[in-house]
Formats: C-alpha cells, sequence, structure tokens
C-alpha cells in the first residue's frame, strides 16, 4: 500500500547553477566558444582525413573516428548545459535523460577503447614497419573501428537498462548540469548494488583493460625507438606516435584527477566542493575533444599540409 502511494517521477530537475545565477551568462559564454571549437576543429579533422588521398591510412582512419566520436560525445550534453543556462526551471523528461545517459556513456567507453586500438596501430607501425600494410590492412582497421563502437554502445545499453529499471518514487532534482549516471543512481528509492557492481566491472574492462594495453604498447615502442642508431631517425620515429601519446596522457590524466582528487571532511565546504566537482566533471568532457584536433594538427605534418591543401582549394574555388 505504501509502495503505490509513491508517485512515479517522469522528469528529473537539474540543478545546475542554479545557486549561482550570476555565473550562468558567463559560463554560457565560454562553455558555446568551447564547443563551437570543439565542431570546427574534429569537423575540419574529419574533413581532411575523408578528402585527402594521402591520408586514407589506418592511423588516420581511427583520428577520423576519434573527431566522429568526440563530436557526439559533447553533442550528447553540451546543447542541454546551455539551454540549462538559459531556462529559469531546468527539467528533461525520463527518457530524455535515459537517451542522454545512453549516449555520453557509450562515447566515454567507445574512446576508451579506439585510443588502445590505435595504441595498436603505432606498436605495429614502429616495431614492426614491414608487416605493417599486412597487419594493419583494410579488412583489419576498419572491424577494429566499428567493434569499438559496438562495445561501447553494448556497455551503455547494459548500463542504462540496469538504471532506467529502478523505481525513482522520491526526489527528482538532479545536482548536475547533465544526466550523470552517478547523479540519477543517488535518486533511486531501491538497493542500488547491482548497478555499482556492474559499473565497477565496466570500468576495469573499459579503462584498466585499455590503459595496460596502451601502457605495454608504448614499453615496445619506446624500446624500439631507442634502438634507432640515428638521432633522427629516433625524432621521426617518436614523432608518429606522440601526437596520440599527448592524447591518452590528457583523456586518462584528467580522469584520474577527477576521481582521485581526495574529498573535503569539512561539511561547511560541501557546497563549495559540489560545485567544483560539477564544473571539472563539465569542463573534462569539453577538453580533451577540443585539444584533440588541435594537438594533431600541431603535431603531425601530414595534417597539417592537408589542412593548408584543403583551405588553399577553398580559397581557389572562392
Amino acid at each position: 500500500m505504501e509502495a503505490s502511494n509513491q508517485s512515479t517521477v517522469t522528469e528529473f530537475v537539474l540543478l545546475g547553477l542554479s545557486a549561482h545565477p550570476k555565473l550562468e551568462k558567463t559560463f554560457f559564454v565560454l562553455i558555446l566558444s568551447m564547443y563551437l571549437v570543439i565542431l570546427l576543429g574534429n569537423g575540419v579533422l574529419i574533413l581532411v582525413t575523408v578528402c585527402d588521398p594521402c591520408l586514407h591510412t589506418p592511423m588516420y582512419f581511427f583520428l577520423g573516428n576519434l573527431s566522429f566520436l568526440d563530436i557526439c560525445y559533447t553533442t550528447s550534453s553540451v546543447p542541454l548545459v546551455l539551454d540549462g543556462f538559459l531556462t529559469p526551471r531546468k527539467t528533461i523528461s525520463f527518457s530524455g535523460c535515459a537517451v542522454q545517459m545512453f549516449l555520453s556513456f557509450a562515447m566515454g567507453a567507445t574512446e576508451c577503447v579506439l585510443l588502445g586500438m590505435m595504441a595498436f596501430d603505432r606498436y605495429v607501425a614502429i616495431c614492426n614497419p614491414l608487416r605493417y600494410p599486412v597487419v594493419m590492412s583494410k579488412a583489419a582497421y576498419v572491424p577494429m573501428a566499428a567493434g569499438s563502437w559496438v562495445a561501447g554502445g553494448a556497455n551503455s545499453l547494459v548500463q542504462i537498462s540496469l538504471a532506467v529499471q529502478l523505481p525513482f518514487c522520491g526526489d527528482n532534482v538532479i545536482n548536475h548540469f547533465i544526466c550523470e549516471i552517478l547523479a540519477v543512481l543517488k535518486l533511486a528509492c531501491a538497493d542500488i548494488s547491482l548497478n555499482v557492481i556492474s559499473m565497477g566491472v565496466a570500468n576495469v574492462i573499459f579503462l584498466g583493460v585499455p590503459v595496460l594495453f596502451i601502457f605495454i604498447s608504448y614499453i615496445f615502442i619506446l624500446t624500439t625507438i631507442l634502438k634507432i642508431p640515428s638521432a633522427e631517425g629516433r625524432k621521426k620515429a617518436f614523432s608518429t606516435c606522440s601526437a596520440h601519446l599527448t592524447v591518452v596522457v590528457i583523456f586518462y590524466g584528467t580522469i584520474l584527477f577527477m576521481y582521485g582528487k581526495p574529498k573535503s571532511k569539512d561539511p561547511l565546504g560541501a557546497d563549495k566542493q559540489d560545485l567544483s566537482d560539477k564544473l571539472i566533471s563539465l569542463f573534462y568532457g569539453l577538453l580533451t575533444p577540443m585539444l584533440n584536433p588541435i594537438i594533431y594538427s600541431l603535431r603531425n605534418k601530414d595534417v597539417k599540409t592537408a589542412v593548408r591543401s584543403l583551405m588553399a582549394q577553398k580559397c581557389f574555388s572562392m
């Protein structure tokens, strides 16, 4: 009888910066600017990897996938965040929340796997260059990329399916800018042990395993590079993987900073820490997608040449 008297949650209220309305306009401009940079930078990378025949290689195929993934990842949440800065009452339907969580979770898991695939590509290119055309043929690298998307989507489907089956019959206020899955699970009026265990296993598979794989790959890569007799040869070999290594360090370094920083024990600072955690989480979702095209453009001669060629063609056609 008690359960039947409880109302079922049909929508969630996103707190965002409701407690700090003076900051909303400032962050609206900042987040919108970063989002436009992400769309432009990653869009250009996708365009050059498709249009330039010189970039029709496994490495740039993975890079095009990474850029498309970053656009999808940010688009799954940034418009909701921007709308929240302009709307007095920030609400999202239960189904809309589920879709947004699915997309964000899927893109995050896919990126972890894809970065591991890119590390394997660099390992084969540097450690087994003669076998590279055979090992990384189109019949191999296309299924590798597709498998990353399928794995990320399947993991997200499992996690979100478990989450939406929970009863939400009490508080419907999410202390976040978006439907962040941990913030949503806190609102469930049922035991979430299965969800926590499932997410723990997923973190090991999609965070731990790729990190270990990337780490081992780069041990072999660095060992091989150090054996190259000439300094010019070592520099050239390292330059082919430096952009990927930089992206990996930023991606996983930000994750470690987010979840590894100590929690404040001062109850008076709880509100400030909540705001800090929300902003860090928000900018984490924007930082890597914004920096990826910049890193690959600055540290890769092929990409810089392709971008210049594309711009020259556009100017000539005008």
